[in-house]
């Protein structure tokens, strides 16, 4: 038993530290978003700053370990065998389940993700006792504090709404305070702004980040509850006070706000939501000592009615080597940068590329708020709503900015980074003090989308694309919590069951797991890199760079769709449903690189030099020619899967070795053109453009000879329909290619009649 306890002991300790990886890399975008996004800062200082936020909140964060013993279920209903259980359910699922919302770059919330595995695990237990002892179904909520449960769910809806319409609400009014224009008013309004942030802030660490300090008296904590009020205004009058002499030493108040900001939830986020990561193995470490100083207790039986006592504190030296951890990840989580730029996407000032796709629920809702403002517009006066359009006019956006900047601009301004910090400060502030646990993921991130909406980021190019994006987050929320219970609930019932089994088996797939998604993931940045080519470069682009990078992406493409045409064709002759269903989902990838290259065609073409603005044409047109040969390939694929997955009668063994010859023919003709590109050796353009002629030819007699079997043979119309498409499909296929072959002798001609 002593073996098996250590055993559990350094599992739950690895499980411990993978658990603040993941939930580091989930969380930072709470407190980083907007330093990062508003460039306010250098990037390394807003490390610093954040970094030495955790340290501190870590410090401070004993008294929050309550929730991961006593706070959902009960423990003295259940013994020391079936805790154990209950934690080691947890924290497998906690792990497996952030991980995953972190390689899609969601952020979801750890404490409803904590509190959904806690009472998943909790009432999986409860049920196996219940139906073990044949008591009575009724006595299932005696062991689960269903109230907490009820706070949480509440404590959701509550902070999205709350949170966006507040965040839209100041930022709105801030905006029409200072314009984008607002380095001309910091020493005015600005000074008053200050002080009204920098005590919002202020209040957030008394309230929030120290509520769970362990050293701190409980009198001391009395004090402050009962005078809130007072030091909200004595805090205002200091705050004016220092904001006024850093306006008169010129220092940017922003700049201050936005760091005093970003520390505050830094330590709010380590102090509040450390027991999210760590509140199981601490709870776990405290439980065997609690059942080891009773010699020869039974697991079985031995209850942990003590884990509920208020005198459990957490070891410091656990919190503060917890606290580094963070640090450490905070610096090295590629994971979390994910998770930041999400964000950063969906409250951007400026269009781009968006992350996510629209759908009918958000062109509606954009559609139905179009229309609402269209008739707010027309009954308001002329006059007013001219002055207010003024105040929103960004001279950043629409005019002609200096071309090798585009990098260096900020996401958004430090007026819109301030509010983000001082509302949700305030609003997690006011959630604790009236006893609402509010998560920090779902304020910080409502207000910054309630910001951006205010601040007229959403705009008529990005506004479904933004509203698609909140609510996929919103749901990723929901279904954290649907996913967190259920996950919990099945390894604690397996482990309960299965025992030491089990545990081996959940810690493997678990390995798995998370070796999978971290290659799969390092792969998609990679791809990332890739897929950007040099469009997004803050460079000015030369002639040359244009014709390399323009060669680069002809010859990936070229290379691509051959391997995918003979996919395509392979897999329907061998009837392989499987590898035709793989194939759409590259053809489809790849179309998707090409629209997101298209996409960025707009800072392309401003980032190149005048010599090489008459010579885009070359590569905007090329562009399009590759989107129409994948195309021709998706079509094709699409009507070979349907055929094969509606059962529809093979290919004649004629066909089948016709298509194989096109395929051959192709693939040689391509493969040259490919080479050709890559190496940028067109010595032999004109012998290559000659050879699709050959292959046009064998298709359009391919044509006759099936037109000959439908009058003579053919029964088939489905057969001869598949057959028909792909021979007409494959004909556009070669035509776009022979366009783009000629444009390029084109091109060659204008640039030597330019040198």
């Amino acid at each position: 038993m002593e073996n098996y306890l250590y055993l559990i002991l350094i599992t739950l300790a690895v499980l411990a530290i993978i658990d603040l990886m993941v939930g580091v890399s989930n969380d930072a975008v709470n407190f980083l978003n907007s330093a990062i996004g508003s460039k306010a800062i250098p990037f390394k200082t807003i490390m610093i700053i954040a970094s030495l936020g955790i340290l501190f909140g870590s410090v401070f964060s004993s008294g929050m370990m309550e929730i991961a013993r006593s706070g959902i279920y009960v423990p003295s209903k259940f013994t020391f065998d079936d805790v154990m259980a209950i934690f080691l359910a947890v924290m497998i699922t906690d792990i497996i389940l952030l991980d995953i919302f972190n390689y899609f770059g969601l952020p979801t919330s750890t404490t409803v993700s904590i509190v959904f595995e806690l009472l998943g695990a909790a009432i999986a237990l409860a049920v196996f006792k219940i139906a073990m002892s044949d008591a009575s179904w009724s006595t299932l909520s005696s062991y689960i504090n269903t109230e907490k449960a009820s706070e949480i769910v509440y404590s959701i809806l509550l902070s999205v709404v709350i949170s966006f319409t507040i965040g839209m609400i100041v930022q709105y009014i801030s905006r029409v305070l200072f314009t984008f224009q607002f380095e001309k008013k910091l020493k005015t309004v600005g000074v008053f702004f200050g002080g009204i942030a920098m005590a919002s802030i202020s209040y957030f660490i008394l309230i929030k980040g120290m509520k769970g300090v362990s050293f701190i008296g409980s009198d001391f904590k009395d004090w402050i509850n009962t005078h809130e009020l007072l030091l909200l205004a004595g805090s205002f009058v200091v705050c004016t006070i220092i904001s006024f002499i850093i306006s008169q030493l010129g220092i940017n108040i922003l700049k201050v706000i936005i760091g005093i900001g970003t520390f505050a939830l830094a330590l709010s986020f380590a102090g509040n939501d450390l027991v999210n990561f760590i509140g199981v193995p601490v709870a776990a470490i405290q439980s065997i000592d609690i059942f080891k100083s009773v010699p020869g207790a039974d697991p079985d039986v031995f209850t942990m009615d003590a884990l509920a006592s208020s005198e459990i504190v957490a070891p410091l030296w656990i919190l503060l080597c917890a606290g580094i951890i963070m640090v450490i990840t905070l610096w090295t989580s590629k994971k979390a940068k994910t998770v930041i730029e999400t964000e950063m996407s969906l409250s951007s000032q400026g269009d781009g590329n968006e992350k996510f796709k629209s759908n009918y629920l958000s062109r509606n809702i954009v559609r139905g708020f179009i229309r609402l403002g269209s008739g707010l517009t027309y009954l308001m006066p002329k006059t007013l709503q001219a002055s207010l359009d003024k105040k929103f006019e960004n001279p950043m956006l629409g005019s002609a900015q200096p071309k090798n900047n585009k990098k260096d601009e900020p996401m958004f301004d430090m007026i819109r980074a301030s509010v983000n910090l001082m509302v949700a400060s305030s609003l997690i502030a006011l959630g604790t003090s009236m006893k609402l646990p509010l998560s920090t993921t779902y304020v910080t991130f409502m207000v910054a989308m309630g910001s951006a909406f205010a601040d007229r980021a959403w705009g008529r190019e990005s506004a479904v694309y933004r509203v698609s994006g909140v609510f996929h987050v919103i749901g990723g929320w929901f279904v954290t919590a649907g996913c967190a219970f259920a996950g919990a609930f099945v390894f604690a019932f397996f482990l309960k069951i299965g025992g030491i089994v089990t545990f081996v088996i959940a810690l493997v797939v678990l390995a798995l797991l998370l070796y999978r998604n971290a290659k799969s993931h390092d792969k998609k940045i990679k791809a990332k890199a890739l897929q950007e080519l040099n469009l997004e470069k803050a460079d000015i682009m030369s002639l040359q760079q244009v014709i390399e990078t323009s060669a680069n992406q002809i010859s990936e493409t070229f290379s691509k769709t051959n391997i995918f045409y003979k996919d395509a064709i392979d897999s329907l002759i061998k009837e392989d449903l499987e590898a035709l269903t793989m194939n759409k989902k590259l053809v489809k990838k790849l179309m998707n690189d090409l629209n997101s290259t298209n996409n960025s065609m707009y800072n392309f073409i401003r980032s190149l030099d005048d010599s090489s603005v008459k010579s885009s044409r070359y590569y905007i047109i090329s562009l399009g020619y590759l989107q129409d040969m994948a195309e021709n390939v998706a079509v094709i694929n699409a009507n070979a899967l349907n055929h094969v997955d509606n059962n529809h009668k093979h290919l004649r063994i004629s066909q089948a070795k016709d298509l194989k010859y096109v395929v051959e023919q192709i693939g040689v003709w391509f493969s040259k053109i490919n080479m050709a590109y890559k190496r940028q050796d067109f010595a032999k353009i004109d012998s290559i453009i000659h050879e699709r002629e050959g292959i046009q030819d064998y298709i359009n007699n391919l044509l006759d000879k099936q037109i000959d079997r439908i009058r003579t043979s053919e029964n088939s119309p489905k057969n001869s329909r598949l057959y028909f498409s792909i021979l007409l499909e494959t004909n556009e296929l070669l035509s776009s290619t022979f366009k783009l072959l000629r444009l390029h002798k084109e091109f060659e001609s204008f640039r030597r009649r330019n040198q």
